[in-house]
Formats: structure tokens, C-alpha cells, sequence
């Protein structure tokens, strides 16, 4: 599926942001209004995140991270859980042919140990086999939390002042960072969220202080090529000052 003319043709003269981060909501409601199982909806949205991913490929974005689930949706169901996890280690294995045709990186974020064998597995083949791939990395944040992952860098720090591999006064920001889960993949320059939801959800909350946020009000799985344009217009409109005054 290649991004029609006419939506290319928007983008012309703009600035592609080079990290986009995406909360995917509403997977939920999605399948409530038209009276189907939740599954069904998290099966649209996981439609939804092929085509983010392929038209993010086409116009230039290099990095794409998505929230597949938190630390916090292990308190839902254990139908849906156990169908989540199912689902997702359907769709990494599914996809991998047409990820490394489409010459993308694939890789997972959070507390990958606590997942179930086989996906942990599926990730980490699918990580292996991608790993010389360019066009785009796809970070997929699962069992992911922002602070869990503040924490789980506090911890390491600790450990390594412990040991007396890290000074003290040595810790900075930039230092600080290498203790994240990806410390490789530069800070989204623009965050989406869907269902018009205004909140953050404990999303990337170290990597997004600068991030410019763009709320949607559609449902995740009508997400579409129209919509990511759509938001890189409103990013367009925004000005970056990182904390300094216009000039």
C-alpha cells in the first residue's frame, strides 16, 4: 500500500518529524459501538498499526514507537490479556517477511522479561532478523511504562555507583539516558494519541518533554494514511522553541 498522490503531495515543502510516538486508544470503544468483542477491536487496531507503519515508511519518518500495552493492562481481563498476547505474537511473526522487505527495524521496549516465552521469542527473532534494516525502526513499547522504566534506569545507576563503574557527579542527562530501554532511538518530536483522550497514560514520560502532542478524535483502528498526514500538518504548525523565546 503506497500513500496516494494527493496525500504526498500535502506534505510537500513540510518538515517530516523524525520520531513519531503514538498511544493507540480506543481499540475498545471501537468494538463496543458496533457490539463486537474487544478482541475484534484490538485485531482492527493492530490493521491500524501496518498501516501507520508503512505510510510512516513512505514519507520519510525514521523512527515509529507504538503503545502495544502497559504495565497497567495486566488488570484487564484475563480473556483479553492472554487474547492480547496471542494476538500480538500473531502479528510480529506475521509480519516479519514484509517487515524485512520493507527494510524496517523492529524492536521492543519495557519489561520484556514478565511477557510469555513465545512472544518474548518472537520479538527477539524478529529483532535479530531486522537488525541490518534502515528505512524506519518500529519500536514496539510493550508491558511498557514510563515509570517503570525511570525506575528500572535508577536501578541500574545504583547498581553501577555500587560497583564503582559510575561516579556520582558524573550523572547527567545524557548519561541518565543510556540506562533507558532504547537510549539509541532519538526523542519523539511529535506524540499521537487517538480517541481524544487528553492524557499522557505514563507514556515515554522521560523522552517526550519536548514533544509537540497532537490529539485525534477518532478510535484507533480508523487510523489511516490520511490521519498521519494530517498530524504532521498540525506539527507543522507548531514552532519548537525549546524553552527559549521566539527571535
Amino acid at each position: 500500500m503506497s500513500v496516494p498522490d494527493e496525500l504526498l503531495s500535502r506534505l510537500e515543502g513540510l518538515k517530516i518529524p523524525r520520531h513519531v510516538a503514538v498511544i493507540m486508544d480506543g481499540n475498545g470503544r471501537w468494538a463496543e459501538e458496533r457490539g463486537v468483542p474487544h478482541l475484534q477491536g484490538h485485531a482492527e487496531g493492530s490493521r491500524a498499526t501496518r498501516r501507520l507503519v508503512r505510510t510512516a515508511r513512505d514519507i520519510g519518518v525514521e523512527y515509529v514507537s507504538v503503545y502495544a500495552f502497559s504495565t497497567e493492562n495486566w488488570s484487564r481481563s484475563s480473556n483479553e490479556v492472554s487474547g492480547l498476547m496471542q494476538l500480538m505474537e500473531m502479528a510480529v511473526k506475521q509480519e516479519l517477511a514484509e517487515m524485512q522487505q520493507l527494510n524496517i527495524h523492529v524492536v521492543a521496549s519495557g519489561r520484556l522479561s514478565e511477557l510469555p516465552a513465545s512472544l518474548q521469542a518472537a520479538f527477539a527473532e524478529a529483532e535479530e532478523a531486522t537488525s541490518g534494516h534502515s528505512a524506519l525502526t518500529l519500536n514496539v513499547c510493550i508491558n511498557y511504562g514510563g515509570r517503570a522504566e525511570i525506575i528500572d534506569a535508577v536501578a541500574r545507576i545504583a547498581a553501577d555507583t555500587a560497583a564503582g563503574t559510575l561516579r556520582a557527579e558524573d550523572i547527567s542527562e545524557e548519561s541518565f539516558r543510556e540506562y533507558l530501554y532504547r537510549p539509541e532511538i532519538p526523542d519523539p518530536d511529535l506524540l499521537i494519541r487517538t480517541s481524544g483522550e487528553m492524557r499522557i497514560s505514563n507514556f515515554l514520560l522521560w523522552e517526550i518533554a519536548y514533544a509537540e502532542f497532537v490529539v485525534l478524535p477518532i478510535y484507533w483502528p480508523d487510523f489511516d494514511a490520511e490521519a498521519l498526514v494530517g498530524a504532521v500538518e498540525q506539527y507543522n504548525a507548531r514552532e519548537r522553541r525549546f524553552g527559549a523565546r521566539p527571535g
